[in-house]
């Protein structure tokens, strides 16, 4: 992939995966659900190494030892918090660089998405994200966080807000509109998984 010249000399981009929930609506583990012939924590770290230097797997705790050596993890440094308290944790290990966060409850996200995102990063911002297609809002889980934006999340956090779209909202974002809206699905029901994989043609067991 040819960079761009608007960042070419743009803070390092690291992948993480968010994949710390514990799943409540779902009734199981949503990041060990396997859409793509692998669990889907794995499968998109797979697609996010082949655009980042380094990608990690979020997880909680109790997560530590289901993550095979094959794939680095990043246990939660901020716990309770849900996406925003990875995110945190991220910048905490590393804030100098930048953080493309994929949610492992977005399995119709593809290469074109990533790449598309990537392409169109604008590390003036303080994130490059899409509009939802399902609400008009900024989706915080499939979010480029430049290094930036870690002592806004630190200031909203300090406030009470645990939601990361309540910082893309009020912030100086870059929002794209996605080349693929099915890749915005978010599944986190049964009803869901049954809808996502309509549209994957495969059928799952939740």
């Amino acid at each position: 992939m040819i960079l761009k010249d608007s960042y070419k000399e743009a803070p390092i981009l690291n992948g993480l995966i968010l994949s710390g929930g514990k799943s409540v609506r779902m009734g199981r583990d949503k990041g060990a659900i396997q859409w793509h012939g692998k669990e889907q924590r794995y499968y998109m770290a797979d697609l996010l190494k082949q655009f980042c230097a380094d990608v990690y797997i979020s997880c909680r705790q109790d997560q530590e030892l289901q993550i095979p050596d094959t794939y680095q993890m990043l246990k939660d440094s901020f716990t309770g918090l849900g996406p925003l308290g990875a995110i945190l944790s991220a910048f905490q290990y590393q804030p100098e660089n930048t953080w493309l966060v994929v949610a492992c409850d977005l399995p119709l996200v593809d290469k074109e998405t990533i790449t598309f995102l990537i392409e169109n990063r604008n590390a003036a911002s303080v994130a490059t994200t899409y509009q939802s297609p399902f609400d008009g809002l900024p989706e915080p889980l499939i979010t480029i966080w430049e290094p930036k934006s870690f002592p806004i999340l630190l200031s909203y956090k300090e406030q009470g807000y645990r939601c990361p779209r309540k910082v893309l909202i009020n912030s100086d974002i870059t929002l794209l509109q996605p080349p693929n809206t099915n890749a915005l699905l978010n599944v986190n029901t049964p009803e869901d998984a049954h809808k996502a994989g309509k549209i994957i043609g495969k059928t799952i067991m939740v």
